[in-house]
């Protein structure tokens, strides 16, 4: 396998990748880092993504979306009562990224030869396969390929529900 193994997908978007589309939308994820050259490094290095703005606020485009990342901070004009921090809390999630991609095993190899720590490798859950890892900062990201899911086998119902 060559190349990185999430590919990007091209959307109209500024000439130089920043996501600010003429029209529509498009969907990024901010995240609240404690270093931003680390983060930079981890989603361009390790992922494979392209970092589109270096700074204020750090851009990467990963695959078909965008990674936006800047210092936490206390509240501003338009969020009065919110602070921004990473978490602090490995053990309690409240959302997660997660990124789909063709070959599990091949991106599993491919990361973890490049730092990635994942907290297992990828495990056949039956609708698809897919292991998680953290970013510098410890956030969570679900790593998937779909399997089953393509033939029919979906998920089990969420922990707790019957």
């Amino acid at each position: 396998m060559t190349g990185n193994v999430l590919s990007v997908w091209r959307s109209p978007v500024q000439p130089d990748g920043f996501p600010a589309p003429d029209s529509g939308l498009l969907v990024t994820h901010f995240l609240t880092v404690a270093d931003v050259a680390r983060s930079r490094a981890f989603y361009s290095d390790v992922l494979g993504g392209e970092v589109v703005l270096e700074e204020n606020p750090c851009t990467v485009r990963l695959a078909n979306g965008w990674i936006i990342m800047n210092p936490g901070g206390g509240p501003t004009p338009d969020k009065p009562d919110v602070t921004l921090r990473p978490p602090t809390d490995p053990t309690t999630v409240s959302s997660f990224l997660n990124l789909r991609v063709a070959d599990i095993e091949a991106c599993h190899r491919e990361w973890s030869a490049k730092g990635a720590e994942f907290l297992t490798p990828p495990i056949d859950r039956g609708a698809e396969v897919r292991c998680y890892v953290r970013d510098p900062d410890g956030y969570l990201i679900e790593v998937g390929q779909a399997t089953g899911m393509l033939h029919g086998v979906y998920a089990d119902p969420p922990a707790g529900t019957s």
